[in-house]
């Protein structure tokens, strides 16, 4: 079993293992960032209020950066910073829950690390709970495991007192495509959407919650939940699929839905995207298959 000392080294080399992927950034206030790629820093484009920023390299070297492209909807910005090498951390394979987590930044006096435990998990389109203390000048800084893995970008401005991080494949995802096309394609469907909890009734051998033939069977129960269609729009996505108000909406890409914020995160990644909903009408559950529209 890892004694104490053992697991404070650990801690410490995955510590500068990341610092030497991590950057200081000098925005509206300096912050940290995360190298991705060779000449490539995302940070949190909040602080930006310019698009020629100096950075401060590992080495304690200073380089001109270039705002490639900003994503509103997970605050991250691409720095695009000539003369930078390659990074050095690879993704991690997946925190769970119980595990520690390490804060890395750098802010102007240095490298700094605070120490968290994933309390819970988070969809690869959310925000990860990093559980360690927010610290002046971490946003942008990287989220790591104890062997050193990238597990997210970390940003302290999302909500106050708290430090969250967006996924790393998430986060990667972001810079691929602000890289190559200067922007994030936001999707949408065009529908409004308000929760429901629908009721599940046991026996028979049929699928909880359906009788004969997959209908609906109504009745008391704990139930699972959707999201009944209250509004199409006209000439939307989801109105040339043939979605229609009173639809429930059970599932969209094989993934439940439970709450429209859910919603709204999963199909602003999926512009362009085909997939199949699983939509409960009448009683009766059927698949409709819609291409998610772009804005």
């Amino acid at each position: 079993m890892t004694n104490f000392q053992d697991l404070s080294q650990q801690i410490a080399d995955a510590v500068e293992t990341a610092a030497h992927s991590v950057v200081t950034v000098h925005a509206a206030r300096p912050v940290s960032g995360t190298v991705v790629g060779p000449e490539q820093v995302l940070t949190a484009a909040h602080v930006l209020h310019a698009d020629d920023l100096r950075v401060r390299t590992p080495d304690g070297g200073e380089l001109t950066g270039t705002v490639v492209g900003r994503d509103p909807a997970s605050d991250l910005a691409l720095l695009r910073v000539p003369g930078l090498g390659a990074p050095s951390l690879a993704p991690g394979t997946g925190a769970r829950v119980g595990e520690l987590l390490l804060a890395v930044g750098r802010p102007p006096h240095g490298v700094q690390a605070t120490l968290g435990l994933l309390e819970r998990a988070a969809p690869d389109r959310g925000w990860l709970p990093s559980g360690a203390a927010p610290f002046r000048g971490v946003s942008g800084g990287a989220l790591v495991d104890a062997r050193g893995g990238l597990v997210g970008v970390l940003n302290a401005g999302v909500m106050r007192g708290t430090l969250l991080a967006v996924p790393a494949g998430r986060a990667l995802r972001v810079a691929d495509l602000l890289a190559t096309a200067g922007r994030v394609p936001q999707g949408f469907l065009g529908i409004a959407t308000q929760p429901v909890h629908l009721p599940d009734v046991g026996g028979g051998t049929g699928s909880p919650g359906r009788g004969p033939r997959g209908r609906w069977a109504r009745g008391a129960g704990r139930g699972r939940a959707g999201l009944t269609v209250v509004q199409v729009e006209e000439g939307s996505p989801a109105g040339a699929a043939g979605l229609r108000v009173g639809d429930i909406l059970l599932a969209l890409g094989g993934e439940g839905i439970r709450h429209p914020r859910e919603l709204l995160e999963r199909v602003r990644e999926w512009a362009g995207q085909t997939l199949t909903a699983r939509v409960l009408r009448g009683g009766e559950e059927l698949d409709v298959t819609l291409t998610v529209g772009e804005r």
